[in-house]
């Protein structure tokens, strides 16, 4: 049915009119902002502050409208908002039969041009795609990539674009290695990697926990039923000139060479167990001053544990076990339990109870942050080892902050030292770019291309990666700011405007930090946003955080993680974490983009010819 006239013109002309205006005049409003942009991404930021405009509105209803007269629904103007707003009052206009106005219409990237400018600004970047997808793939190089040229040669090899150096692990002498046996596997295989520095930021994570004592502990092998089907093979070694076993072996006990001069093959050694009883050791085989025993039992071996040597039923030689490594045990929490955080370093401590079972002291760990000291408020939130433990601030005194366990797996859940700790609600006042980050920069500032800098939370934050890279000297580097936080989600407009100062620019969604931050629950909605609003920002983005995680470690991806990867095709690189299975990771996670480049550019489907559309000639 034709719509009337009066339809048109008197709903969404005047509709659309609206939101055109309201985005000519945000521009207007951010003049001085925009003149402080780098000229060749000023059209960029102008379409943000268009596209942000637009998103301020609900046009849900107008949408509808649009989509009954075959219209363009402005649901895909990221790369060009204000063209596609004029673009649908054209078609208004022509199908009402009436003129439209051409005065005052600010210039605006018209459709064209917004996806070439994204690209563009990818290339600057990120450097060239691969000739089959558009997305680059990241990795992150592991220890052994300063030593290990062959494993860099094989992931250039495999597909990787973008070699990650994780500024958080290892140093200075290692990073400058893994540059050069990437340099040397360019040449090798005539292709070429960006190399991109992750600056660490504040580290905000649990500190040491203290040693439980020094133990050892070795287990022998049981069937379904709890037989034994092979014992623990032990190795026992004189203290003072230890040696190392020829095999594999459960467990090793230094001991005292005397005891152990006396042994002879058959004989028994008995060692008192921390539960109050004894284990015994058959001596089965010498091997230079050290003996390999055999042990039925499951055995907790404290260092000074007291050993007897028999020989049948004779008592030979008394001993002990010298010097054990330390055991470190993770703090258990359960819903209702209390955490100390802790200012001071000092190594955490286990809960203790008295001999009823009644707690004397709750369990407490060390923060590394101090600004959270200053910060931190009663009731706000608090998320520890990336979400899997949740509480609540009940107090904090300034050195303590004392917190209520609210979120735990049913059986408890074990908290280690060196786990991430989030407190979304909490502003804490300290820079996200530290000292050793300043270090870091200098003494890579000459061989990488693109800084990441983590722990962005506001515009500010911008403005001093900026000036420290104009210190350094590196102003010819790009940067790439990590969205890991509550505020810096909330505050992404001002952070991508700011970028625009200093191109090029990229952003990267931490999905792992971001998700404890604003809740499991909204990390979808989140990261679509992102992806908006980036888009329009012609600014490109890094999907990270546990891609493909499975295979990297195990080699075998789950269903999940396949579907996960491919809506990395969406952004213009992904990132994957380090793994014994790295390349063969690269190398699967480049046929899956492969395949969805034929079917999808960022949120626009690719009506390429489907292979299940043939079907058989009809039967006549």
């Amino acid at each position: 049915m034709r719509l009337p006239k009066r339809h048109i013109t008197e709903k969404l002309i005047p509709a659309l009119e609206r939101l055109r205006d309201a985005a000519v005049s945000m521009e207007h409003d951010y003049r001085a902002k925009l003149d402080c942009i780098d000229h060749l991404y000023q059209a960029s930021a102008s379409n943000l502050l268009h596209y942000l405009a637009l998103r301020q509105s609900d046009i849900r209803d107008l949408q509808q409208d649009l989509a009954l007269l075959g219209l363009s629904r402005l649901g895909r103007a990221e790369a060009h908002a204000l063209s596609s707003i004029d673009a649908v009052l054209d078609a208004l206009h022509a199908l009402a039969g009436l003129p439209r106005s051409r005065r005052d219409l600010a210039p605006a990237i018209d459709i064209r041009s917004g996806g070439v400018c994204l690209n563009d600004h990818a290339i600057a970047l990120l450097g060239m795609p691969s000739e089959k997808h558009a997305t680059r793939i990241m990795v992150t190089m592991p220890s052994e990539a300063a030593v290990d040229e062959r494993l860099v040669h094989d992931l250039l090899a495999a597909g990787m674009n973008i070699m990650r150096i994780n500024c958080a692990h290892d140093g200075p002498d290692a990073w400058l290695a893994m540059i050069r046996h990437l340099r040397d596997a360019e040449r090798a295989l005539g292709r070429s990697c960006k190399v991109y520095a992750d600056l660490a930021g504040p580290k905000l994570r649990t500190g040491e926990i203290g040693a439980a004592g020094r133990l050892a502990e070795f287990k022998v092998k049981r069937d379904v039923r709890g037989w034994v089907t092979a014992p623990a093979k032990i190795w026992l070694t004189p203290e003072r000139h230890r040696e190392e076993p020829a095999l594999e072996v459960d467990g090793v006990l230094p001991m005292d060479e005397i005891l152990l001069r006396a042994v002879r093959a058959g004989d028994v050694i008995e060692i008192d167990d921390t539960r109050g009883s004894t284990r015994t050791l058959i001596a089965m085989e010498k091997s230079g001053s050290s003996w390999l025993a055999h042990c039925q039992q499951h055995a907790f071996i404290a260092e000074g544990a007291g050993c007897k040597l028999y020989r049948k039923e004779n008592l030979l030689v008394q001993g002990k076990v010298s010097r054990l490594p330390e055991v470190f045990q993770p703090i258990l929490l359960k819903v209702g339990d209390e955490l100390v955080l802790t200012r001071d370093q000092k190594p955490g401590a286990l809960a203790q109870y008295d001999d009823h079972g009644k707690l004397l002291r709750p369990a407490c760990i060390p923060c590394t942050l101090s600004a959270v000291f200053d910060a931190a408020r009663p009731s706000q939130p608090v998320w520890l080892d990336d979400g899997k433990i949740g509480g609540t601030v009940l107090a904090n005194d300034g050195m303590t902050i004392t917190v209520q366990i609210t979120h735990a797996a049913p059986h408890g859940s074990k908290l280690r030292a060196e786990k991430g700790i989030n407190l979304p609600e909490t502003d804490l006042n300290t820079p996200a770019l530290t000292e050793a980050d300043a270090l870091n920069l200098r003494a890579l500032a000459s061989h990488v291309d693109v800084v990441g800098l983590s722990f962005v939370r506001t515009h500010e934050d911008v403005l001093a990666l900026h000036r420290q890279l104009q210190e350094v000297g590196a102003s010819h580097l790009g940067t790439v700011l990590k969205i890991e936080t509550r505020q810096a989600f909330e505050n992404l407009p001002m952070i991508l405007l700011t970028s625009h100062c200093r191109p090029p620019v990229g952003i990267m969604v931490a999905r792992g930090d971001l998700a404890v931050e604003i809740g499991f629950e909204r990390l979808a909605e989140v990261q679509e946003e992102i992806l908006w609003l980036c888009e329009a920002a012609h600014i490109p983005v890094i999907w990270a955080t546990q891609v493909l995680e499975s295979m990297a470690k195990n080699g075998i991806p789950s269903r999940a993680e396949v579907s996960d990867a491919a809506l990395a095709i969406r952004a213009e690189c992904v990132m994957l974490n380090k793994g014994p299975y790295i390349v063969e990771t690269v190398e699967f996670l480049s046929g899956v983009l492969e395949r969805m480049s034929g079917h999808q550019v960022k949120r626009r489907p690719m009506l390429r010819r489907l292979s299940v559309s043939h079907i058989p000639e009809p039967v006549q």
